[in-house]
């Protein structure tokens, strides 16, 4: 996928100075499933394997619970599903199944290093405790468990549901005739997009394609990221999270701080402090000021000073003041202007998902998933490459020239069948996959056209 889009990149002459971020969303070829109805299934896989492997071990096992977990149709969940008290005397019944079997089963080596009966104490140890020797179901997980022990690897995100996502950095600046996807990160559902900018930006950096300006929406827009993205050449441009005071309620922002020592020159009124002291070691700044000159003060009532019996005086950090400057910033139509931008990835993200089939993969398990993932990214860029005139000259004039010369009838055969490829993934938006008979030529047509 690098190799492909930096050589677009190249042909195509396009301004990566200015990307967008954001993620999106990915489902793997599983089913969706409840806590309850996961936790049976589960069971049911190791019982599969149990009777496979050890017929009489299986038949030996408590009648009520092979016929719980008899491959049947709504046998488990059926009646259940309608009443939430049922939903919990179930839920608690599969728990304490888990949970004798992981008894039953945890010193028999025949059993044990089965990969069924290994998922069966991941999703115990995932969704339930055992405390004073009573199986108890914990009331909440996280995100970061088991979605279904077909894909083991899927999590949960609290807004988008099971499965995967990517995130997806895209070139934004109008000098461009296309826009091409720079940087894809594959991840599992339950990562935070908070924690992205550092990785995006270290995997465009290796590409060499590390832009000056990065836009993305709030969660991205942490101070920490801002001054991680800065150490690295690149302005995150993000709105703040939280509000900021309303009326006419003042705060460090007003105040005349010099950047480089943090301390305080003069207040909103035009006031010196008494004093204002740094400490490093706390990164917070103390300034103090004058009790009768602020009682005074025609500001007083939206002032953030704080008057106490012992005086007045105002504490703030760095990272306080440069949020400050930075929602004051947002206010502006220069900010709104360059920020509007970003809502062209969303196009993006629904755009792939729709040509590629990104948004439901055949596959299943983290490899497979990133493998895809990156795959199609690459075809997606393919695909917006094939859209620009100054790609279809170049592919244009390849083709003339070994027409015209009549020889290296190999480059010929390999230009045209990129064309296929080119119409085939626009016609089908199928990608890359072993299914597609275009995709059969992308080997030989890799190096020719210099792709590589």
């Amino acid at each position: 996928m690098h190799d492909v889009t930096f050589r677009l990149v190249e042909l195509l002459e396009l301004d990566i100075t200015k990307q967008r971020l954001d993620s999106t969303h990915v489902f793997s070829d599983m089913a969706t499933f409840g806590r309850t109805r996961m936790m049976g299934v589960t069971i049911k896989r190791f019982l599969t394997q149990v009777k496979r492997h050890g017929r009489e071990v299986y038949e030996g096992l408590p009648a009520e619970l092979l016929e719980r977990y008899r491959p049947s149709q709504h046998q488990l969940f059926g009646s259940a599903m309608k009443d939430k008290e049922r939903r919990t005397l179930l839920r608690q019944q599969v728990a304490e199944d888990m949970h004798a079997l992981i008894d039953r089963f945890g010193d028999d080596e025949r059993f044990n290093n089965m990969d069924t009966f290994k998922a069966l104490c991941t999703v115990f140890a995932q969704q339930c405790e055992v405390v004073e020797e009573k199986v108890q179901v914990r009331a909440k997980t996280g995100g970061d468990v088991v979605q279904n022990p077909s894909d083991p690897d899927a999590t949960y995100d609290g807004h988008k549901g099971p499965g995967f996502q990517v995130q997806l950095s895209e070139t934004c600046s109008e000098e461009n005739e296309v826009q091409m996807i720079t940087s894809a990160l594959p991840q599992t559902a339950s990562a935070n997009d908070a924690d992205a900018p550092g990785e995006v930006c270290e995997d465009l950096k290796q590409s060499a394609l590390l832009p000056g300006e990065m836009l993305a929406d709030t969660l991205y827009g942490s101070d920490e990221n801002v001054q991680a993205c800065a150490a690295e050449g690149v302005e995150l441009v993000s709105p703040v999270s939280g509000k900021a005071p309303g009326g006419e309620t003042m705060n460090i922002g007003d105040f005349n701080v010099d950047e480089e020592t943090e301390t305080v020159e003069m207040c909103p009124a035009g006031h010196a402090p008494k004093s204002s002291v740094h400490d490093p070691e706390t990164g917070k700044t103390r300034t103090e000021m004058d009790t009768e000159t602020c009682a005074a003060c025609e500001k007083r009532a939206c002032c953030p000073i704080n008057q106490t019996r012992k005086g007045s005086h105002v504490d703030h950090t760095a990272k306080e003041r440069r949020l400050d400057e930075r929602r004051r910033n947002e206010e502006t139509d220069e900010f709104r202007k360059r920020y509007n931008k970003r809502a062209g990835i969303e196009s993006t993200n629904s755009g792939i998902k729709r040509r590629t089939g990104m948004a439901r993969l055949r596959v299943r398990g983290k490899e497979s998933v990133f493998h895809a993932i990156l795959l199609k990214v690459a075809g997606w860029n393919i695909f917006q490459a094939a859209r620009s005139q100054k790609m279809r000259t170049f592919v244009s004039d390849a083709v003339g020239e070994s027409k015209r010369i009549g020889r290296n009838a190999r480059i010929f055969r390999n230009l045209s069948a990129f064309s296929h490829l080119l119409r085939a993934y626009t016609a089908h938006g199928t990608g890359f996959c072993r299914s597609n008979p275009a995709a059969k030529t992308y080997g030989s047509i890799h190096p020719r056209l210099g792709l590589a």
